[in-house]
């Protein structure tokens, strides 16, 4: 991240959120977003991780499918397998909600989404 003072609300905000993580919390560029008041700013949040952000565990936040950050997947997955979270060959599977947990600190599967009619 910047390091003058000319940091945004939505970086620090953001920032707020990513340090706040626990080891073998998964959460989505969404959720974090939503978190940190910023709701519909995944994007940016992915952003913001590309720039860097000292002190912040990137390696948990993930996409909304569950898939790991391009070009870094092997780092990722060693870093999240490291704290007990499952990584499968498509990512982790994520659960609904901000910053929730399973009881034994593994990211659990997401229900199904039912599907509107195209009607």
């Amino acid at each position: 991240m910047r390091e003058h003072a000319a940091v945004t609300p939505l970086e620090r905000d953001v920032v707020e959120v990513l340090r706040a993580l626990q080891p073998g919390e998964v959460v989505t560029y969404g959720e974090v977003a939503e978190e940190a008041g910023h709701p519909g700013r995944a994007r940016a949040v992915g952003r913001i991780l590309a720039a860097g952000v000292d002190g912040a565990a990137w390696w948990r936040v993930v996409a909304a499918s569950g898939r790991l950050v391009p070009g870094l997947e092997v780092e990722q997955a060693a870093l999240l397998r490291a704290e007990g979270v499952e990584v499968g060959e498509r990512g982790v599977r994520v659960m609904r909600g901000s910053r929730r947990r399973s009881p034994d600190h593994r990211a659990r599967p997401v229900p199904p989404v039912p599907r509107r009619s195209s009607r």
